[in-house]
């Protein structure tokens, strides 16, 4: 298994997408890699009419990349002042091609992406072909600067590990992998070594996770019972504690000929809340685990 040496974490400067920028700051100070925190400025739409006053687009266009990357330098300063090697970055463009410059610039030869999530009322059969021509789209220009384009099995369109090695053929890229994960499959009852095994070979990175699913149920006092619910709720536990079979998964991949990255995540709430303190003692235990079957060296 591989390091990181460079990481690219985009964000729309949302709450949501800094808090992932955090997390991308962790994950990067226990590798030792560079931090890279790029934001794409979105150009405000302008209508003209002969009532207007003068403006120019550029005008716009550089007011809100000076606004942008003042509110970035001061989250920086007060968020990521701990990391060692950081640097804050807002170039306007296309998203998705910016976002392969600065990876190709920096370094990082990876880009991770989800498919979407279906909009019901709407025919599948059109979701699926718009999903294949954006990331067709995205895979040319990514090509253009030497940056492969990893799908994560998270989303609604091709899920199931066959429907996504269906959308890889669609897609017909050869910069075009998968980001393949093991919290996904387990949940939906996948053999996690059968389907690890058959992606292996398209795959580049796997993120980890760990999770305990917990049964939910609802008092009918009426009845004097309770009423089992068909959906658990599911929360981080630390890696290994949870009900994901991860050996059978590396070994599926191992097996498969997987050779890329493997990166632990902390996405959702964890067991034990979200000090620095549980999220190091959380990330070593991973390490641990990873060394002790061979996984990673020291």
């Amino acid at each position: 298994m591989q390091r990181f040496k460079h990481i690219v974490a985009p964000t729309d400067l949302s709450s949501e997408s800094l808090s992932t920028v955090s997390f991308a700051a962790h994950l990067a100070k226990a590798q030792g890699a560079k931090l890279t925190v790029l934001h794409v400025p979105h150009s405000l739409p302008v209508a003209y009419t002969d009532l207007a006053p003068p403006v120019t687009m550029v005008d716009i266009d550089r007011a809100i990349e000076k606004a942008a990357t003042e509110q970035l330098e001061r989250w920086a300063a007060r968020h990521l002042r701990k990391i060692p090697r950081v640097t804050t970055l807002v170039r306007r463009g296309d998203t998705d091609a910016v976002i392969c410059q600065v990876a190709a610039q920096v370094g990082a030869k990876v880009v991770r992406i989800f498919t979407a999530y279906e909009i019901d009322g709407q025919d599948l059969q059109a979701q699926w072909k718009r999903c294949v021509s954006a990331i067709r789209e995205m895979c040319d220009r990514a090509a253009a600067h030497g940056v492969t384009i990893a799908i994560q099995n998270h989303h609604d369109i091709a899920l199931h590990t066959e429907a996504l090695l269906e959308l890889l053929t669609d897609i017909d890229r050869p910069n075009c992998k998968l980001g393949f994960d093991a919290w996904s499959p387990a949940l939906r009852g996948e053999s996690l070594y059968d389907s690890a095994r058959l992606a292996a070979p398209h795959t580049i990175i796997t993120t980890n996770a760990d999770y305990l699913k917990v049964p939910r149920y609802r008092h009918h006092p009426d009845l004097v019972n309770y009423e089992r619910q068909a959906v658990d709720w599911v929360r981080a536990v630390p890696f290994g504690t949870g009900f994901i079979d991860y050996a059978a998964f590396f070994n599926g991949l191992r097996d498969g000929g997987f050779d890329g990255t493997a990166v632990f995540e902390m996405c959702s709430p964890l067991r034990g809340g979200g000090s620095r303190q549980n999220l190091d003692a959380c990330a070593t235990t991973y390490l641990r685990w990873m060394q002790a079957r061979g996984l990673i060296t020291a």
